[in-house]
């Protein structure tokens, strides 16, 4: 092939991939985690991984790297080059394709089932776009509880946590069998263990008025019926979920708890419970109108934005 050939070519394959990006983009618009390359920060802050374990050299599948170190805004889900700036570098990857030049392995990390690249953001777009399904790396391998597998999202991720972290507090307290747990259900990480710190302090309290330790079950039992109870009664009797879409009851009750916490604080042991969660409805809650007009909002933002045109990562 001419070099006249290779830039013209290079340059099309370029447009293409990056045209390809936009039409994906437009079509996803309503589902912008169906086109988002994950973070691997973002994942690795998540999961907080337990050890690190180099495995060397391996020939990875291509659709099995499902996101970047630094690159992820830079490239779509499927590795394809979103912003204009990546033309030169992204070129040049795919000129020594076609002059069958041996470019170095990339390096990856392992985490679950799937990889996230280290270094070689652009090299494993070319490949993709020239349709190449495996490439060579070397690969660090990291632990964690849960199992990431292809295909999970953000969300996907952090709800496998959730449970994770649900049946560890479960099984490690056997408090399903006390009380109903199908009343608490979380939909951030780390409740559930704020959950059980609010019971051990009330067994604290409880344990002190009574002069001698009470048992944890007891506690448990005390604290559901006299905390919980009464807290979930008041958020189902005034419908306070509706608004705070997306949010369960349990949710809903850790913020009220928090909230009370903060009033009776400053105004005294007394405050009200209804005013505290009154209160804290009328604050952070959002009327129907107010969560149709954010989600417009939302869509209208992801239609118009403009790309950035840097990024923070050099890494090719």
């Amino acid at each position: 092939m001419s070099d006249a050939f290779i830039r013209d070519q290079i340059d099309q394959d370029f447009d293409k991939a990056k045209g390809k990006a936009l039409f994906e983009s437009i079509f996803n618009v309503m589902r912008p985690e169906k086109r988002e390359l994950l973070s691997f920060y973002s994942i690795k802050e998540l999961v907080k991984p337990r050890s690190e374990t180099y495995r060397g050299m391996k020939t990875v599948n291509i659709s099995d790297i499902v996101g970047s170190e630094g690159r992820y805004n830079d490239f779509n889900k499927t590795f394809l080059p979103k912003r204009e700036h990546l033309r030169n570098r992204w070129t040049s990857i795919d000129s020594a394709y076609y002059k069958d030049v041996n470019l170095p392995p990339i390096k990856l990390y392992k985490l679950g089932e799937v990889y996230f690249v280290r270094d070689g953001n652009h090299r494993v777009s070319v490949a993709k776009t020239q349709g190449i399904g495996a490439i060579d790396a070397e690969v660090v391998e990291l632990s964690a509880h849960i199992k990431v597998t292809k295909g999970m999202t953000m969300g996907d991720i952090k709800c496998a946590l959730i449970a994770y972290e649900r049946e560890r507090v479960i099984s490690s307290t056997g408090m399903d069998k006390i009380i109903d747990m199908e009343l608490i259900r979380f939909t951030a990480t780390g409740r559930y263990d704020e959950m059980l710190r609010h019971i051990l302090g009330h067994k604290y309290f409880i344990s002190q008025e009574a002069g001698e330790e009470v048992e944890f079950e007891a506690a448990l039992s005390s604290w559901f019926n006299s905390i919980f109870l009464p807290i979930h009664k008041i958020i189902v009797a005034n419908k306070l979920s509706s608004r705070f879409p997306g949010r369960t009851d349990a949710d809903i009750y850790m913020w009220i708890v928090k909230h009370w916490d903060g009033l009776k604080s400053k105004y005294g042991q007394d405050f009200p419970l209804e005013e505290a969660a009154a209160e804290y409805s009328s604050l952070y809650g959002r009327s129907r109108l107010q969560q149709f007009l954010s989600g417009l909002k939302k869509i209208l933002v992801r239609i118009f934005r403009k790309e950035d045109p840097h990024s923070a990562d050099s890494k090719g």
